[in-house]
């Protein structure tokens, strides 16, 4: 066939035929600054990471009625995590774990907590100049460098919080604990009533489960009744010291677990009460390192 002829013919498409695909580059719309340090978190971990494949669980984690009163559990926010814990469940902090000490977890068959501050914020979070200055309050009693988030102001909120529930589903986390969710009982800065309260964690926990994350309620004691329904798990601090373990009874009346621990006290003394409760307890020092004291199972 004469060049011009194969030419031409290269130039005309057979009737019917569909028009050559050009490639199209998709613009990605990020949340800013979050969405860059969720990915070199991601990226940026030990190169065990590269060994192990990181699959995020497909779905919330489940928390089968039957082992309702079974379950141990592990709260390790400092030092070297130790995955050889015997715990059914691990409660962490989502930015120094790693997805290789997740991976390393997962694989033995460990449900995964990740421990997110939903109702304050401290300077040195990857994301605190998200938050517009309007949602800033008074700082955090205990808590160096924390500060109380207005949570009458959703909209500012909740793309932040969207973004730090993502950090734990690219982790291999399937559950969230929501922590500071209970400014009203203090002096946030702001009016906060027990209503706008119990209006901002029940979104926060519909976004959780938006996410395929399973949500659970850390402490706010008072609200547990109102709440129970909307959360999956209860986290609980020193019910036994405070004498208001009772009050988490709707969860243990609905199945589902609540994870409980004292600081002080001797466990042989205090896990008759919360054991007999339904409660899964456990004894640690306040740092939240690796080491605890476990109550027997019933």
């Amino acid at each position: 066939m004469p060049s011009a002829t194969r030419e031409l013919s290269m130039r005309i498409r057979p009737a019917g035929a569909e028009p050559p695909r050009r490639a199209v580059r998709v613009g990605r719309r990020g949340p800013g600054r979050w969405a860059a340090v969720l990915l070199s978190v991601l990226l940026l971990g030990p190169v065990a990471a590269c060994r192990e494949p990181v699959v995020p669980p497909g779905a919330p984690t489940p928390w089968p009625a039957a082992l309702a009163r079974q379950w141990q559990w592990q709260w390790q926010l400092t030092g070297p995590l130790d995955v050889t814990v015997e715990a059914d469940v691990f409660l962490l902090d989502p930015v120094r774990t790693t997805s290789a000490e997740t991976a390393a977890l997962r694989a033995r068959h460990r449900r995964l907590v990740c421990q997110v501050p939903v109702g304050s914020y401290a300077a040195t979070d990857p994301d605190a100049d998200r938050f517009p200055a309007a949602v800033r309050g008074a700082p955090v009693a205990g808590a160096t460098g924390r500060r109380w988030l207005d949570v009458r102001r959703w909209p500012a909120l909740a793309p932040v919080l969207a973004d730090r529930f993502r950090l734990c589903r690219g982790k291999g986390f399937g559950a969230v604990a929501l922590d500071d969710a209970d400014g009203y009982l203090h002096r946030p800065g702001f009016p906060l009533t027990f209503d706008d309260q119990l209006l901002f964690d029940r979104r926060v926990a519909r976004l959780a489960r938006s996410l395929d994350l399973s949500p659970g309620l850390v402490d706010d004691v008072p609200q547990v009744a109102a709440l129970a329904p909307d959360f999956d798990f209860a986290v609980n601090q020193e019910c036994v010291r405070r004498r208001e373990c009772a009050k988490l009874l709707p969860f243990v009346d609905a199945y589902k677990p609540v994870f409980h621990v004292e600081y002080t006290g001797d466990p042989a003394t205090f896990c008759v009460t919360t054991v007999g409760y339904g409660f899964a307890s456990m004894r640690k020092d306040r740092a939240l390192d690796a080491d605890r004291t476990p109550c027997p199972l019933p």
